[in-house]
């Protein structure tokens, strides 16, 4: 392992495609898309969405807690949870003062938001929940982290749309790397899939408008893709130096051995045509761990199956990497917003323990304009390094390089 190599130790994911990384990463193995008409989203322009399933928060938080919270906190606590325990942490037994929570997320509680907006038109001030900040603003994400497992180390959210997750990860490497702290809690969480947000996204144009098949709606790289379907959910990962996760006797599942960070200054919401910030940031993350483009087997890529960043992103692999395999696990998960990378990051470790690249769901046609190798199927490969690449909206570019252990 190589100095500025971080261990990770934990896993925990809520996905749609499951709740817990087992089920995660099994209906991502499958190519099983979650894209399903939604009720919530009834009288919108475009009904259909990637929803957590089985969702109870009162069984699974206890109904006083999870009553206190907004749904993007209530993901980040069961996947924190289960990342802990993944890697056999006990926070009753660690010092809480060298563990750090850096979590990401676009939006905050949108959906707390709305509810109490709705009681302050229909009723008055006065019914407002006095909850609503605590439970809206975007830092509780990682405050009510701390809360819940007594982390009284450096403590942030981070907001950089949908690289977010990505963002967080790269974050709280700087702090291990520093000596800030000894573990870190990393990752992202969002709960975005409300009236008023779809709307603007419709609005936008950037959701697919295949609602009379779901299931077949998010299609990255495909020929026939329209746009993406949001989802939700959260990814937390447990990040330590190898030393001390050696010393603990912890198993490490893959280090995270560079990062890369840039942004586009081009347009708020279209990524660069060329792709030059998405580059820089991959060519940054090669750079820090120290590797060539030759070294990289696979590429978690962005891939939203909108239009210009299938295009663009597929331009920058091809030109910066070559000929590496492709997935685009949002095929299956729909686009978790500021949640993807962190989520996208758990799926890449996977893959590289399991020396398995997942499937791009839908990709029954692929684009001859995105001139890469996108895995359509369940495909077993020998591979040491992989890249997992996040945009967002404002040109935020991020990219983690992804290590065997």
């Amino acid at each position: 392992m190589a100095a500025h190599d971080i261990a990770v130790t934990g896993l925990g994911l809520v996905t749609p495609a499951g709740i817990g990384t087992a089920a995660s990463w099994s209906g991502v193995r499958a190519g099983r898309p979650a894209a399903a008409y939604d009720p919530v989203l009834a009288d919108n322009p475009v009904r259909i969405s990637c929803r957590v399933p089985d969702w109870d928060a009162d069984t699974l938080l206890g109904a006083r807690r999870a009553h206190r919270l907004d749904r993007f906190s209530q993901f980040a606590l069961v996947a924190a949870r289960e990342a802990l325990a993944d890697a056999g942490l006990d926070p009753a037994t660690w010092d809480g003062a060298r563990v750090g929570v850096v979590l990401g997320c676009a939006d905050g509680g949108p959906g707390t938001v709305e509810a109490q907006h709705r009681t302050l038109v229909e009723h008055s001030p006065d019914r407002v929940s006095p909850l609503l900040l605590p439970m809206q603003l975007p830092n509780m994400l990682a405050g009510q982290t701390a809360i819940e497992f007594g982390a009284t180390g450096p403590n942030l959210v981070v907001a950089t749309a949908c690289a977010s997750g990505t963002t967080a990860i790269g974050t709280a490497r700087d702090l291990l790397l520093l000596d800030r702290c000894d573990v870190v809690l990393a990752g992202g969480s969002e709960a975005m899939i409300t009236p008023l947000v779809m709307a603007g996204f419709a609005r936008m144009g950037t959701l697919s408008r295949r609602t009379d098949d779901p299931a077949a709606a998010s299609r990255p790289f495909d020929l026939d893709r329209d746009g993406f379907v949001a989802g939700e959910g959260a990814g937390v990962l447990v990040l330590e130096r190898p030393a001390d996760a050696r010393a603990r006797g912890a198993r490490v599942r893959a280090r995270v051995t560079g990062y890369g960070a840039s942004a586009d200054a081009h347009h708020v919401t279209s990524p660069h045509p060329d792709g030059v910030g998405l580059e820089a940031a991959m060519r940054g993350a090669l750079a820090d761990a120290g590797a060539q483009a030759s070294d990289v087997g696979h590429v978690n890529a962005h891939g939203t199956a909108t239009r210009l960043n299938d295009l663009a992103e597929a331009r920058v692999v091809h030109r910066v990497l070559g000929d590496p395999l492709v997935t685009s696990t949002k095929g299956v998960t729909g686009h978790l917003l500021g949640a993807a990378g962190a989520v996208e990051a758990a799926f890449t470790v996977l893959a590289l323990q399991e020396q398995t690249v997942p499937p791009t769901a839908n990709l029954d046609t692929p684009d001859p304009d995105c001139e890469i190798k996108v895995a359509a199927t369940l495909t077993g490969t020998r591979f040491d390094l992989a890249l997992s690449n996040s945009l967002g909206f404002g040109g935020q570019n991020a990219v983690l390089a992804l290590a065997t252990a």
